[in-house]
């Protein structure tokens, strides 16, 4: 579910000495790529955005006096997005807004079903099954500005934890074993709050291609 255009990021061993190495399109190409992930997980932490952007401009800031000193004990994007989360918790206490992610409490706003119940029978089999997009072809759903912007606005209409989640899973790519480390979660936790995030996009999506 891209939401964002980037850019194809070598992720072979010489990106790293080339960043090392101050490749300013190696780290050009990196901050166009990452970029506006960051910015969409920071928004989760933080009140506005504004501090968003200055959380992620820290980031890269850390980024490039830390380059020397990552062991590559992990992926490259994943050390980078950690960062982020430490930079943007951090923020967050400052300006007293604690977004947890450690149990399924943290998502207690949303603590009803994923799909209205209203469109299942008795029995549990569908009474009004996701309609099918016969009409859409994987080309527009990549490529039409539009759509990309309805899931954009449905995605910041999500609670914040289904929210992190959704981004570090569908827009940023990482697996469910980066997410869970990145956020401090547990695979339980990490795959009801994806569930829960897609299923509220994807019933926008229903909405708006049913008009």
């Amino acid at each position: 579910m891209p939401v964002d255009e980037t850019v194809t990021i070598d992720t072979s061993p010489t990106l790293l000495s080339r960043l090392r190495a101050r490749d300013e399109t190696a780290f050009r190409d990196l901050v166009k790529s990452y970029h506006p992930g960051l910015l969409g997980l920071a928004r989760t932490f933080v009140r506005n955005q504004a501090t968003a952007e200055e959380v992620v401009q820290e980031t890269w800031v850390a980024v490039l006096q830390g380059l020397d000193r990552f062991e590559g004990r992990s992926s490259l994007k994943s050390w980078i997005f950690s960062i982020l989360i430490n930079r943007a918790r951090t923020r967050a206490v400052r300006d007293g807004r604690i977004v947890l992610f450690s149990d399924m409490e943290a998502d207690s706003e949303d603590s009803g079903p994923a799909v209205d119940p209203s469109r299942f029978k008795p029995s549990g089999f569908w009474d009004q099954p996701p309609r099918p997009w016969d009409d859409v072809t994987p080309e527009r759903l990549l490529h039409s500005a539009e759509i990309a912007g309805h899931v954009r606005r449905a995605l910041e209409e999500l609670p914040d934890s289904q929210r992190a989640v959704v981004i570090m899973r569908d827009v940023v790519g990482h697996s469910s074993e980066d997410t869970c480390n990145i956020l401090g979660i547990s695979e339980t936790n990490q795959r009801v709050l994806l569930h829960r995030g897609r299923s509220k996009i994807r019933t926008r999506l229903e909405e708006w291609m049913s008009r």
